[in-house]
């Protein structure tokens, strides 16, 4: 198992340089910096002013220079200009003194992950902060999705071909083909709109980031619920259909061996192998795929920030956001492989 992981910790590593080189490189392509420019200056700048904006902060240097910098295995790149000196591992223009006193690498291995040009802060420190609002969002859906979809899909598994499999297996599937913006929308005009009548809860999340509680908490946490419950609860439902019809069961009920036992002791475990790679898949969909719901209710976690990097042309937050997003997809898909080898022990590590 030791081995296995560490090929696999390659095998990541590897997987992350190549994912973050090429966001990289279509973040620096030559009309996303020219628009930064602008952006940063002015639109009425001429192609000579954004050439001179470019090169007094470092974007004009060959592709493969600024990644290594970026990453921090290659010396930050420094700038004469006409009033002192500028540099990656420095803010703003300084003296020559005060450049040779700063770090000589400057990058994401070293913590410096840049500052974002449109919250004016440390990148670092906005991700940190969005990636906490979307992780309890996240585990609050984890904590309401995972337990309702199993026990949909153990239940209706069980009932294969009865009304409680048909009733269950069409709610599950009415869940997964409805978009979040439209469940969304339903919950909050049916529970937090005054058309309704029923406000018993708040249309918007905003309250949510420094107070979350039950009444500003759950429509959201609801709304991400129901479309991920569905998917599971099919996966559960077809894995444990398979389990019950497999030739042990049938001697373990010969042998008069109770129907609960048989669930439990026997099928449960066998059947959670095929779901519990979709629930760990969930996580990476969590945590990009709910723009749409932290937008619909205003909650400003990390889905809220990658949009908010990607049309504000925020290089630095955009590859930030990057980062973590390809980090928390490829330990999830590690987590997957090891809890595989535990769920089922005929699979070989090797």
């Amino acid at each position: 198992m030791g081995l296995f992981i560490l090929r696999r910790l390659g095998v990541m590593i590897f997987t992350a340089l190549c994912l973050t080189f090429i966001v990289f490189f279509l973040t620096n392509l030559y009309p996303n910096l020219e628009k930064l420019a602008k952006t940063q200056g002015n639109f009425r700048m001429s192609d000579e002013q954004v050439e001179s904006y470019l090169a007094r902060n470092g974007h004009m240097q060959p592709l493969p220079i600024k990644y290594g910098q970026w990453l921090g295995v290659l010396p930050g790149w420094t700038v004469e200009v006409e009033d002192g000196m500028r540099g990656r591992c420095v803010t703003g223009t300084v003296s020559a003194e005060e450049l040779d006193a700063a770090p000589t690498f400057c990058g994401v291995i070293q913590g410096d992950w840049g500052a974002s040009t449109v919250f004016r802060s440390e990148v670092s420190s906005i991700v940190s902060e969005r990636l906490g609002l979307t992780g309890i969002l996240m585990f609050w859906v984890i904590v309401l999705m995972v337990p309702s979809a199993l026990a949909l899909g153990v239940l209706a598994g069980m009932r294969e071909g009865t009304r409680t499999d048909r009733t269950l297996s069409t709610f599950a599937i009415t869940t997964t083909a409805t978009p979040e913006y439209v469940s969304g929308v339903i919950l909050i005009a049916v529970f937090a709109s005054s058309t309704m009548g029923l406000r018993w809860f708040k249309g918007t999340a905003t309250s949510a980031m420094e107070n979350p509680t039950f009444e500003n908490f759950f429509l959201p946490v609801l709304t991400i619920a129901l479309y991920g419950m569905g998917y599971i609860a099919r996966m559960t439902r077809a894995s444990m259909a398979e389990v019950m019809t497999a030739q042990y069961i049938r001697t373990a009920r010969l042998k008069g061996v109770t129907f609960s036992n048989i669930v439990m002791r026997h099928a449960l475990r066998n059947a959670l192998i095929a779901p519990f790679t979709v629930i760990m898949l969930q996580f990476p969909w969590l945590l990009n795929g709910v723009v749409i719901v932290e937008t619909l209710f205003n909650y400003k976690g990390f889905g809220w920030t990658l949009v908010q990097a990607a049309s504000n042309n925020d290089i630095e937050l955009l590859l930030g956001v990057s980062v973590v997003s390809v980090f928390v997809v490829l330990v999830t898909q590690l987590i997957s492989d090891i809890g595989y080898v535990y769920l089922n022990p005929r699979i070989s590590v090797s």
